[in-house]
């Protein structure tokens, strides 16, 4: 796999700590425009300042004349928005004067961007000792010597620092960026060519038409070629895609202001042959009320409570006859199976639209953990069938917390979907890609899941309260029961499956199917001979068995029926709706802290965690022992420890007898006769996101745990046998293969 990267978090990084300075001195809508003004000039005066010194070296003496940089699709800076003017007067009471003449300049030499580049500088709400030390930190430690190859700068820096803002502020980002490999992955499948229509109906910084652009100037296509349209509804955003794309010489129509593209379509007869977006997730109160009779919903109307298929009709409304588009969507929508949403979803299907869905590992995006997919559409597809690709073990880290695709990756993915466009159907492969027929897909109720799909993937998250099909699980799993036949394990199982102890615990758990459980003994052979995907297949069983009992609340009643399926009583929480007899409680009274130190005595071996669970040090990490392990805490079997370790939420329960751990760490004790310590530790894993507000941004780059939160956060209280029947199914179905 190459090394080569399409994103790099250490600029963005570099420029919030930059930006950082400012943080307190101004109110953080301000904040924010600040910062990326003073980014813009420093990247259109850099590019100036290589062209200039290009010019002089050539010693023909057009270095002030304009049309030599336009030529190469640079600005033409005047002398007074140059960055050694503004670098000059940093600690001068006129600073914020000379940024604001500098915006006003640049505006004058560039039509496209008048009124759109931020002019607060001089503003006596700013603190200009403050400003000007922004300005030298920009001056001597930023290096934007190679601009002209970043993807995207503006719009990465913008999203970075909106998740910077979103985490320090403790609200969820906007999704106003897209990661340059996702973009790049949907404008290789779709390969916008010359002479077309591009459109991005949620454009955000303008990063998809950025690198269609490319794209067509990697296969020799003309400047210009392309016809870009967009809209954007946040007037910061619609000015940052503006700055985007003039930087760049790209010709685009925005709208005159920004709007709404539900209730103000600013390109309403419009017809693009391609469209590129990702939409924010799961939108809620995006206006359906004045919509009801909108020409767009041809496949129905969109639910009020979430604009996901609001958004794919109206880029469907908008596509020409021979159109196609790639769009970023919540995973939900792929498998929602009541209500409008399904309703719409199988319209759309039976209408043959649908050419590929493409599922995406965690941590592409800076701002949200919500798994996402891209929907393929074509206008013109060669035949009915639905392309699955599953690209979940696809990506590397390029840091702690984010992953991004290598352009290997990325030519895979696209490869695939053009071998499928092209009539080729023997495209299954197991963990990556299948081809399913329209009748496949009506069996499975026009889920387009991939994981429904795609031998060997599984994804637990797209289960929620829509997937209640434990039985094919099951069956599945007693499929590779009978043919793992590792040397290591073979006496084991052939022991259990003599006792009966399989048939046992199978007919325990058929009281989840509405199927008996012997009719999950039909097919064999579904996934490969291993162990390791065994196991890996009881954990996505395991989580999926959690979410059917205690999201969708279709545990067993005292008949053996699913409880809510048949009509179980219902109440109001403070959680939300939960079964009647069930409780609720907060975090602060079922934990109590622990500080318990080691102090004089012996052989107590130390711990850590990572965000796997807590694990012995010494044969874990490749750390060295703390010296003073007498100032260490205890920790007891049952003890739930949270490690903060910069940007990683890590924690987990002790489950040997006695350890220690850093006196940095946090250990509490849990009431075990109200909540099993290991049920606890799923629950936080299975429903992550629902806890991460117990996390808060601590020194530096760190993060540390929110006691208030802790107090205060409601957690449900399942019947105790319910939670120690879900354990010993967990313990039983991993026992089955260990």
């Amino acid at each position: 796999m190459s090394d080569k990267t399409n994103s790099n978090t250490g600029f963005e990084k570099q420029l919030w700590d930059a930006a950082c300075v400012l943080w307190g001195h101004i109110p953080a809508a301000e904040y924010r425009k600040v910062i990326i003004g003073l980014i813009f000039l420093r990247y259109i005066s850099a590019a100036f300042d290589k062209r200039y010194d290009e010019l002089v070296k050539e010693g023909d003496g057009f270095e002030d004349d304009r049309d030599a940089y336009s030529m190469e699709n640079v600005f033409f800076v005047p002398q007074e928005a140059r960055w050694n003017t503004i670098a000059s007067a940093a600690h001068t009471p006129e600073i914020g004067v000379v940024i604001d003449n500098a915006m006003r300049a640049i505006e004058s030499e560039n039509s496209a961007l008048k009124n759109v580049l931020p002019k607060n500088y001089a503003s006596p709400d700013l603190d200009k000792r403050v400003l000007g030390e922004v300005v030298d930190i920009f001056t001597n430690n930023i290096d934007m010597s190679n601009t002209e190859e970043s993807e995207d700068l503006l719009g990465r820096t913008y999203e970075y620092c909106i998740a910077q803002f979103a985490a320090y502020e403790g609200v969820k980002g906007g999704e106003f960026y897209t990661p340059s490999s996702v973009v790049k992955t949907l404008v290789e499948v779709l390969q916008p060519l010359e002479n077309c229509r591009v459109y991005d109906p949620c454009c955000g910084s303008g990063g998809m038409f950025v690198q269609s652009y490319k794209f067509l100037r990697a296969h020799n296509g003309r400047r210009g070629a392309i016809s870009v349209y967009g809209q954007e509804s946040n007037p910061d955003t619609w000015k940052m895609a503006k700055m985007n794309l003039a930087i760049r010489g790209i010709d685009a129509d925005f709208g005159p202001y920004q709007a709404d593209t539900f209730t103000n379509d600013l390109h309403p007869t419009l017809k693009a042959d391609y469209i590129l977006a990702n939409p924010p997730f799961n939108l809620s109160n995006w206006g359906q009320d004045s919509l009801i009779d909108d020409v767009r919903w041809k496949y129905g109307i969109p639910p009020a409570s979430n604009a996901n298929f609001a958004w794919i009709q109206h880029m469907i409304h908008h596509l020409s006859p021979n159109g196609k588009m790639g769009l970023v969507l919540a995973n939900t929508a792929l498998s929602i199976g009541t209500g409008e949403e399904y309703e719409i979803r199988k319209k759309i299907v039976e209408d043959n639209l649908v050419e590929a869905i493409v599922s995406l590992p965690a941590q592409l995006f800076y701002s949200t953990k919500i798994k996402v997919s891209i929907w393929f559409i074509n206008k013109k597809k060669r035949n009915t069938d639905i392309l699955f690709i599953d690209t979940r073990n696809l990506g590397h880290m390029i840091s702690r917390t984010m992953k991004e695709f290598s352009d290997e990756d990325i030519a895979k993915i696209a490869d695939c979907i053009h071998q499928f466009q092209a009539g080729e159907n023997n495209l299954n492969n197991v963990g990556f890609s299948k081809v399913a027929s329209l009748e496949e897909i009506r069996e499975k109720k026009h889920n387009i899941s991939p994981s429904k799909y795609i031998l060997g993937s599984i994804e637990a998250d797209e289960i929620g309260e829509y997937l209640n099909e434990i039985d094919e699980d099951i069956e599945e799993l007693s499929s590779m029961q009978r043919v793992v036949n590792g040397a290591q394990i073979y006496s084991k199982y052939t022991k259990q499956l003599r006792v009966g102890s399989i048939e046992t615990l199978i007919d325990e758990v058929s009281c989840l199917s509405a199927m008996g459980a012997h009719d999950f003994l039909c097919e064999a052979d579904k996934v490969e001979e291993n162990r390791k995907a065994a196991l890996i297949k009881v954990r996505d069983i395991s989580d999926k068995l959690f979410k059917h009992w205690f999201i969708d609340f279709n545990f067993p009643n005292e008949k053996g029926l699913l409880y809510k399926l048949n009509d179980g009583k219902l109440k109001e929480s403070e959680y939300g709706i939960i079964p009647f007899d069930w409780n609720t409680c907060t975090m602060g009274s079922l934990l109590v802290a622990s500080s318990e130190k080691v102090g004089e005595r012996e052989n107590i071996p130390e711990y850590s965690t990572t965000n796997q669970g807590v694990f012995p040090r010494a044969s874990k990490f490749n750390k060295s022992l703390t010296q003073n392990a007498n100032k260490n805490k205890v920790i007891v079997k049952g003890d739930i420890i949270f490690g903060m370790s910069r940007e990683i939420f890590n924690f987990g329960v002790m489950v040997d007898e006695i350890g220690s751990v850093s006196p940095a760490y946090h250990v509490y004790h849990i009431d075990s006769s109200v909540m099993n310590p290991e049920f606890l530790e799923v629950y936080m894993r299975i429903c992550s996101d629902y806890f991460l507000s117990l996390i808060k941004p601590g020194a530096r780059e760190g993060q540390v745990l929110d006691k208030e939160e802790l107090s205060r956060k409601v957690i449900l209280c399942p019947p105790k046998e319910l939670q120690e029947k879900y354990m010993l199914i967990r313990k039983h179905m991993t026992e089955w293969f260990m």
